[in-house]
């Protein structure tokens, strides 16, 4: 009675895992809310004593190099500063592999004379046995491989970025996301990681190649995701069958 109840309980949790998105039937993908990210926290944070400074002075002067001068420097430095991540990703890899081995051998013994000893032994032997052939073997082995890998990705994307963090060397954290729906599919684009503030180009741009640990997720959810995914029970299985 306690396996039945075991095996009850075990079906009810698979059901309640699987039904997890019945809250979101007939209804669109809901955006992620902004409020609770690293960019709102990063851009709300006090900033630096040095930048309070600086901007302070350069109200009263024409000509400063500060974010807001039109001939100043304009690229991310701070907490807060937003820059632009230009992602094109266009990589291409071919790898093929061949190799062939051959191998024979044949030994052959025959005693068709010997003092017409064969001769006599044949009389003895069943029908069809016959001594002038002793010995004969022959082997023959062959194998062959043959293998490739082909694979071309090619992604092409910009998304704007948020400095959530400084490094005591300078270096700077920064994450961007960006989120774009269209009917009951929702676009979701991921990017974080430390740069160099020499690297960001006097456009404030940066390209992914420059992002140190790189971590550039391009996905959705919605109807679609959703179908093309195994369902729960299928991805059990896959998992405790052994074949």
């Amino acid at each position: 009675m306690k396996t039945v109840k075991s095996a009850v309980f075990v079906a009810f949790g698979l059901v309640l895992t699987g039904c997890g998105d019945i809250s979101e039937v007939g209804k669109v993908p809901a955006f992620t809310p902004i409020a609770s990210s690293n960019d709102y926290y990063a851009m709300n944070s006090a900033l630096p004593e040095s930048r309070s400074k600086a901007s302070s002075n350069a109200r009263a002067s024409l000509w400063h190099s500060g974010p807001t001068s039109l001939l100043g420097d304009r690229r991310a430095g701070h907490l807060g500063d937003l820059l632009t991540v230009v992602i094109e990703i266009n990589d291409k890899a071919e790898i093929s592999n061949s190799s062939k081995r051959s191998r024979s051998g044949k030994q052959n013994m025959s005693v068709p004379q010997m003092m017409g000893i064969p001769q006599r032994i044949d009389q003895n032997l069943p029908e069809g046995a016959t001594m002038s052939d002793a010995v004969d073997l022959s082997s023959s082995g062959s194998s062959a491989g043959d293998g490739s890998v082909r694979r071309n990705e090619k992604l092409t994307l910009r998304v704007a970025a948020t400095v959530t963090g400084v490094l005591a060397n300078g270096h700077l954290k920064i994450e961007g996301s960006q989120e774009v729906r269209v009917n009951y599919e929702l676009r979701e684009l991921l990017v974080t990681g430390f740069v160099r503030p020499e690297d960001i180009s006097r456009k404030n741009e940066i390209t992914y190649d420059k992002i140190a640990s790189a971590r550039i997720s391009y996905g959705g959810r919605g109807q679609i995701s959703q179908v093309q995914q195994p369902r729960v029970g299928q991805q059990v299985l896959d998992i405790i069958l052994p074949f």
